[in-house]
C-alpha cells in the first residue's frame, strides 16, 4: 500500500534522556507494528523541553541522537516512517499560535492532566508555554493531519482537546482537518524497579542501552516483595516489582514463576539472578543493532534531515490550506 493511502499516525518522544523498558512495553513495541500499516510520524518535541527543564538545554542534541538510535535499534524504520525534530519544522510553531487564539485560557486550565505535570515536576510558577503545550500537540497532530494519536491514558485530555480544535475550526472556516482519534495503549504501565513510576530522574529505570551488568546490578538492587525474607517463605507475585516484569516481557515464564515464589520453592535472589538473565537475552539484539549504527558517521543527521523534508512538505501544504481557509493567504 502507497504511503498516499495510508492513514496516518504522530506520535513522539521528549528528548529528555533515553528511552528505557518503560518507553518499549508502553510504545515503542507498537510503534514497530503499526509502520507496517499507517504512514507514520516519529518526533522529538524538543520545544516541550523547555516547559519544565530550561536548564538542560545543552543535552537535547545529544539526547536525539541517542533518541533516534534507540528508535532504529528496536525496529523503527526510517524508509518506513518519518522521524524529525519539532523545532526544525516552523509551521507547527505557526499553527500553535493560530490554534491558540482559538482556545480559551479557562478551557486549557481545566485539563487535568497539565494539573498533574505541574505537580509531579514541582513546577510552582508554570509559564504559558507549559500551561498551554496541549494547544502545541494539537498543531504537531494537525500539521501533518494524522489520523490517529497512540497515547497513554493520561494523554487522553490532549487529545480531547486537539479534536475540538479540529472540530472548531472545519465548523468556522470549512472542512480542513480530520478529527484524530486515540489509538490507547492496552499495555499496563511498568513500573520502576523501586515500584514508583519508571523515570530517569527517580534512577528507578532499565534503559535499552544498558550493558548486560548494569541490567544485572539494576535488577539485583530492585525491591520485591517485603514479606517474602527467606527462602521457603511463600511469597505474593502481585506485590514484586520483578514478577510484573515477566509479567511484561515473558509471560509464559511468568505462570512458573508464580506457582515456585507462592509455593516459597524459589527466593527472591533467584528469581532476580533469572530475571537479569532473561533481560540481557531480551536486550542483546537491540544493544548490538545499536552499535551498528552509531558506527556509521552521519547517519543519524542524514535521518532527520530527510525526515525534515518530508514533514515540512507536509506541514506546508496544511499551513497553505488552514491560510487559504481562514482568509489569511494574502
Amino acid at each position: 500500500m502507497n504511503n498516499k493511502t495510508k492513514k496516518i499516525i504522530l506520535t513522539g518522544d521528549r528528548p529528555t534522556g533515553k528511552l528505557h523498558l518503560g518507553h518499549y512495553v508502553g510504545s515503542l513495541k507498537k510503534r514497530v507494528e503499526l509502520q507496517d500499516q499507517y504512514d507514520c510520524y516519529f518526533f522529538l518535541a524538543d520545544y516541550q523541553v523547555l516547559g519544565d527543564q530550561m536548564g538542560k538545554l545543552g543535552m537535547i542534541k545529544e539526547n536525539i541522537k541517542e533518541i533516534v538510535l534507540d528508535y532504529l535499534s528496536v525496529g523503527i524504520d526510517p524508509k518506513k516512517s518519518t522521524i524529525f525534530i519539532q523545532s526544525q519544522i516552523p509551521e507547527i510553531a505557526e499553527l500553535n499560535l493560530l490554534f491558540s487564539m482559538m482556545v480559551t485560557l479557562a478551557r486549557v486550565k481545566r485539563n487535568p492532566t497539565v494539573k498533574d505535570e505541574m505537580q509531579s515536576s514541582g513546577i510552582k510558577k508554570a509559564s504559558v508555554g507549559f500551561v498551554s503545550y496541549p494547544i502545541s500537540q494539537a498543531a504537531d497532530i494537525l500539521s501533518v493531519m494524522a489520523n490517529y494519536v497512540p497515547v497513554g491514558k493520561d494523554q487522553l485530555p490532549h487529545i480531547e482537546l486537539t479534536r475540538e480544535i479540529a472540530s472548531n475550526f472545519n465548523r468556522q472556516f470549512g472542512n480542513v482537518f480530520p478529527i484524530p482519534e486515540a489509538i490507547l495503549s492496552k499495555t499496563p504501565m511498568l513500573v520502576g524497579l523501586d515500584g514508583q513510576k519508571m523515570s530517569k530522574s527517580r534512577n528507578n529505570a532499565i534503559f535499552l542501552s544498558d550493558s548486560a551488568k548494569t541490567v544485572e546490578e539494576k535488577v539485583m538492587k530492585a525491591i520485591t516483595d517485603p514479606k517474602k525474607i527467606r527462602l521457603g517463605d511463600k511469597g505474593h507475585p502481585k506485590v514484586c516489582n520483578i514478577y510484573k516484569y515477566y509479567e511484561a516481557f515473558f509471560p509464559e515464564k511468568a505462570k512458573e514463576i508464580k506457582g515456585m515464589c507462592e509455593s516459597g520453592k524459589i527466593g527472591c535472589v533467584e528469581c532476580k539472578k533469572q530475571m537479569a538473565r532473561l533481560l540481557n537475552e531480551f536486550l542483546d539484539p537491540f544493544r548490538s543493532k545499536r552499535d551498528e549504527f552509531a558506527k556509521q558517521d552521519g547517519l543519524i543527521e542524514s535521518i532527520l534531515e530527510e525526515g525534515r523534508k518530508k514533514t515540512q512538505e507536509k506541514t506546508s501544504k496544511t499551513l497553505s490550506l488552514v491560510k487559504k481557509a481562514m482568509g489569511m493567504d494574502y
